[in-house]
């Protein structure tokens, strides 16, 4: 049975929201709603109209026999600016400050609206990027990663620092932790990153950067290669960061211990996306 326009599109948005960055044919559209192809081009007009005004997403075009649409998920820069700065407003709160100057996060990254504002934003950064992987450190790290594999839609890898009978054989590095300049280990199971891959690297907290170089390393052994690092918060650090090319999208700037205080500010992310944001804005 034809279906309706309006219902086609209600359908086709879900379809296509459900689906991020894959290539849909538009004769799948075609025989799925028993319309013919041009009144399917029609309607996909309509869907990237909206999407483009609303700053949904972009719904990409590609030509050919073997083409298709793609919808690349994004988030504009008004958007993108205030939730940040609302970040900052939360994590400067004084009862987050835990000891060694760290800040909890565990409320924020346990709510779902949170972790899809994340997942966007960090997903528009990369987006004409190919990322075959994303990965993180368990145990605070994995939210993040999950929302921002559904965005891009790739499989998120938890490297672990103690073995799980689960995860079979498995390659480990040893790292320095820049905040202790302890020796530790982390670990990922073989089958869970191909040779080749190219991998973004995500977490909740940097400070000295030690476990995030950890799994700088542990991509080389899996012969993939690095695509970009990307943390929700950064703090301050007294020494040298083992990592410099980093994007945070919240900066814890000031912490005292002692009068219990704390200040947060907007990362580097919208300074090292201006250009994109300005771009998608348009």
């Amino acid at each position: 049975m034809k279906v309706r326009r309006s219902d086609r599109l209600i359908d086709m948005t879900r379809y296509l929201l459900e689906r991020p960055h894959t290539l849909v044919p538009l004769t799948f559209f075609s025989k799925r709603y028993e319309s013919a192809k041009s009144s399917i081009s029609e309607d996909l007009a309509i869907v990237r109209r909206t999407f483009a005004a609303r700053q949904t997403g972009i719904l990409e075009t590609v030509p050919g026999a073997a083409g298709g649409v793609r919808y690349l998920p994004i988030i504009g820069r008004e958007e993108a600016e205030r939730f940040i700065d609302l970040m900052a407003a939360r994590l400067s709160e004084t009862d987050r400050l835990l000891p060694g100057g760290y800040v909890y996060l565990s409320d924020l990254l346990g709510t779902p609206d949170v972790l899809r504002q994340i997942g966007r934003l960090i997903a528009t950064q990369y987006l004409d990027q190919q990322i075959d992987a994303v990965m993180t450190v368990a145990t605070k790290g994995i939210p993040i990663a999950q929302s921002v594999s559904q965005y891009l839609n790739v499989p998120f890898v938890i490297v672990r620092r103690d073995s799980k009978i689960t995860e079979g054989s498995t390659v480990s590095v040893n790292y320095v932790s820049a905040s202790s300049a302890r020796i530790e280990k982390m670990e990922l199971s073989k089958r869970s990153l191909a040779a080749g891959s190219g991998v973004l690297i995500v977490d909740d907290f940097m400070k000295g950067g030690g476990t995030v170089n950890g799994m700088r390393s542990l991509i080389s052994e899996f012969d993939a290669h690095l695509v970009g690092i990307s943390v929700f918060a950064e703090g301050n650090f007294d020494g040298d960061r083992m990592v410099s090319d980093y994007t945070s999208l919240v900066r814890v700037d000031t912490v005292d211990t002692k009068a219990n205080t704390l200040h947060a500010v907007a990362g580097n992310y919208l300074t090292k996306n201006q250009a994109a944001l300005a771009g998608l804005a348009q």
